[in-house]
């Protein structure tokens, strides 16, 4: 059957346009221009310019005076300092997440500032227990909502708690020198070259501690820092081992070697045994490398020595961390 005016099931009026407020047409999908910064809204309290309004200027001194009745300074209305940020990313607060990772970094006693913990979380043991270990150390402990939670930590797991940390603290690399030639026994340094995974940092630094070491160096980039995990897998011995952060490690193994250190790299190709070291009663610096890659070429021409662990079976190489823990573990028998 044909009906006039075409298909019998077309729609016989127009389609209603957009209406107002709807945000159609050119006027509603108009750009309204980017968002100003506090410091440049003339009715903002970080205002900076030279026109304040009074209103400004109220909001200003009222936040002065608050500030000086608590003792603290603050920049309100005050140019900020351009150019790079004034922290460094090491310096920056970390969140460690969900039950099992929070209550071991409190057992194992890390730096922290503040326990979060999210309203409505189911309370188990681990909550409970890491509520009273923060207690017992006088941490805060603040409750908030999920999405403040989910929000701080970017809608990561956190399983409804969360523990600040505090930015860990870089030794100087002349400071690690010192310490280890006033300890009273003989100087041993460690040295990472290409490690990446803070477990293993963490790992290196515990066995560091445990075998008498005086101090760790790690390079700048391209390396693992003492973040939480690492901090986590240390067992607390991240508080006791000084760690230095330097720029250039050849230079640092060059510098090691005029103050009176005999440096070993540790690789598979080496021309010693780890096992028959003859420098290690010396003052000692132990070069570890990265699981697959080793040393790099470098830092291996650098060294005194490069130490290889005989090894059985299949097996193609250690663990950064496990191979660390041999070396030191056989420095200390010899030296004893």
């Amino acid at each position: 059957m044909s009906t006039k005016g075409g298909h019998p099931n077309r729609r016989k009026t127009s389609k209603a346009g957009p209406k107002i407020g709807s945000g159609g047409g050119k006027k509603g999908l108009a750009g309204k221009g980017r968002t100003l910064k506090a410091e440049d809204r003339p009715w903002h309290k970080e205002y900076q310019g030279d026109d304040k309004p009074r209103k400004t200027q109220w909001k200003q001194s009222k936040e002065r005076a608050k500030a000086a009745s608590e003792g603290r300074t603050t920049n309100i209305g005050k140019a900020r300092p351009s150019g790079p940020a004034r922290r460094r990313r090491d310096d920056e607060p970390e969140l460690i997440l969900g039950r099992n990772p929070v209550l071991e970094a409190l057992r194992a006693k890390v730096p922290a500032t503040a326990l979060y913990v999210a309203f409505g979380t189911e309370l188990d043991d681990r909550i409970a227990e890491s509520v009273r270990l923060a207690g017992n150390r006088d941490l805060p402990i603040k409750e908030l909502a999920r999405r403040d939670l989910d929000r701080r930590t970017n809608n990561a797991l956190h399983q409804g708690i969360g523990l600040q940390i505090e930015p860990y603290e870089y030794s100087e690399f002349e400071d690690l020198l010192r310490i280890s030639k006033t300890s009273g026994t003989a100087p041993l340094l460690v040295a990472l070259d290409g490690v990446t995974d803070p477990r293993n940092l963490g790992a290196i630094i515990r066995s560091a501690a445990a075998f008498g070491g005086h101090g760790l160096i790690i390079p700048s980039k391209r390396a693992a820092s003492v973040t939480a995990v690492a901090w986590r897998t240390s067992a607390g011995a991240a508080a006791r081992l000084p760690v230095a952060k330097v720029v250039n490690l050849t230079r640092t193994i060059q510098a090691c070697q005029q103050a009176g250190f005999m440096t070993v790299a540790l690789d598979g190709g080496g021309d010693i045994d780890v096992f028959d070291m003859p420098v290690a009663t010396d003052p000692l610096l132990i070069v570890v490398g990265d699981e697959g890659k080793g040393v790099s070429r470098l830092v291996a021409e650098t060294c005194d020595h490069v130490a290889s662990i005989p090894i059985a079976g299949e097996v193609e190489s250690l663990n950064a961390s496990v191979a660390a823990s041999i070396a030191l573990a056989e420095v200390q028998r010899q030296r004893r």
